[in-house]
Formats: structure tokens, sequence, C-alpha cells
């Protein structure tokens, strides 16, 4: 059996460290602003997107990865013996999955093998993890796919909305919806349901508020959540609101199931400065 190789693109938003340690390779999607295209997680980072969104006054515009630039990653992977496994940014969020389709098609036939996350951020760099845990235990890449195909609807990813000026900028609120969001403080959970994006609630008030509603949201799933990893992905946040969620989330799970871990740019793109979401899945 070839050995196999673990890709995702850079949305699935893991540390440096958990890539390193579970040997997951990242293909990075692209940011547009300023007249400038930077690769995610390589050439651009969230503090830097933010300096530049300041600098140019303009929402960047996000691009999905090449079928080339997945065939360039694949076939020297390919060459050495390995499998392809990749999973990422859900199909309906993004033409990534698609790129690494026609990729494969070029590609010698039952070499490459996906799964479609329906899901974006770290809940499909949960599905790499558990990848990553099946490869290690033996398994091939088709094996792979077909226990990722079973569990990935068992993800829930829900997002607190500190400011609505990013989905504003981007197109995605109204003026009035801004102006009104800002007179009623009004931070919007962001949900993913059937691999597309949908207010879930709107809460009024503080953020911790809005924080509040995401621990509510895991410990309504107990005690059916899988503890191994729960991730706490923000798009940069205030000291204060992390430490706040975290010791509110430690409160209800062992503190050690706990995974925080930064957006990249094309998260933040979307979302902007203060974004937080709880990300999981369901046994």
């Amino acid at each position: 059996m070839n050995k196999v190789a673990i890709v995702v693109d850079s949305t699935a938003d893991l540390t440096k460290e958990l890539y390193e340690k579970h040997n997951i390779i990242v293909v990075p999607l692209l940011v547009n602003i300023g007249g400038n295209t930077y690769e995610d997680g390589k050439e651009i980072d969230s503090e830097k997107l933010y300096a530049l969104v300041s600098e140019h006054d303009e929402l960047p515009s996000t691009a999905a990865v090449s079928p080339q630039k997945f065939i360039e990653t694949f076939e020297p992977l390919i060459e050495s013996g390995h499998d392809i496994y990749f999973v990422g940014i859900g199909s309906k969020l993004s033409a990534t999955l698609q790129s690494v389709i026609l990729a494969s098609q070029e590609l010698p036939e039952n070499r490459v093998f996906y799964s479609d996350s329906n899901n974006l951020s770290s809940a499909s760099g949960l599905l790499a993890l558990k990848a990553a845990k099946y490869r290690d235990e033996g398994k091939s890449a088709k094996e792979i796919k077909e226990l990722i195909d079973k569990i990935a609807p068992k993800l829930n990813s829900v997002f607190a909305i500190e400011t609505l000026d990013y989905l504003h900028k981007g197109g995605r609120a109204s003026g009035t919806a801004k102006i009104l969001g800002k007179i009623f403080r009004i931070h919007p959970l962001i949900k993913v349901v059937d691999g597309k994006l949908i207010v879930y609630k709107k809460p009024r008030g503080r953020m911790s508020t809005a924080l509040d509603e995401l621990v509510n949201e895991i410990q309504g799933d107990l005690p059916k959540v899988d503890l191994e990893r729960v991730m706490i992905t923000h798009a940069g946040v205030d000291q204060e609101n992390l430490d706040y969620i975290v010791e509110k989330l430690g409160q209800i799970i062992e503190p050690s199931s706990i995974y925080v871990t930064q957006a990249g740019a094309v998260i933040s793109s979307h979302c902007g400065y203060g974004t937080t979401g709880i990300l999981y899945l369901r046994k």
C-alpha cells in the first residue's frame, strides 16, 4: 500500500505547530488587495491584511487555488510513492475543491482522493487532523476518504461577528444594517448550514453576550461532542475577549481539549477583526 500525504488549503486555519506535528501539507489560497496578490499564510496573515485594508481603504478579494498549483503540489508526492488525500474549504464556499478535482484528472488514476468538508476554517482543519490520525493508523487514502465523508456532516461551526464593517464593505451587509447594528450593539452569529453561511442569531449588547451564545451552542450538544479537540478560532481578537471565551468554555469541557487558532487572511477578509468561532465535531 502506498504512503498517504494529507493536503489542505490555507483556510484550514490550524497552527504551524499542528501542521508540522501531524505532517499536513498546506496549499495557500490567494488574497488580492492594493493591486497586489499574496499567498495566504506565506506572504500575508490577518495582521498584515488589516494594515493593508486601512492603508488602501478597500476590502480584499480572495481567490481559489488553480488546478495547476495542485498538480505542482501533488505530482512530486505521487512520484515519491504517496497517494493524496485532500480536505479543505467547502465546495459551496470556494472553487478550491473543483480545482483539486480537475488536477486529479490530469494525474494517474486512483492516486488523489478528496472530501467536501461543506465547511470552512478550522472545521476543515479538524477533518485534516482526523485524516492524519487515520493515516498514522495505517489506513489507505481511499479508506481515509470514506471515513471523513461519514464524519464531515457532524461538524458544527458558529462564529460571532464583532463588527459589521467588513460585511458592509464587502457588500454582505447593507448600510442600514451596519448603522442599526452599531445602535443596538448587535453581534450576529453566523453558522455553517449545508455548506452555506447563514445568520443564526442576533444577540445584542456586549461582545461577551455573543461569546456566551457560542458556549451555549456547544453546551447544548454535550455529551455528544467529540472532545478530542474543540477549536476556538478567531480573526484577531482583543485579549480580554479571547481570555473570556477560553475561560467560559473551560468551565464545561476539559481545558486540555481546547485549541486556540487564528484565522488566516482569507477567512479574515470576509469576517473582520474580532470575529470568534467555536468549531467542533459531534460524535
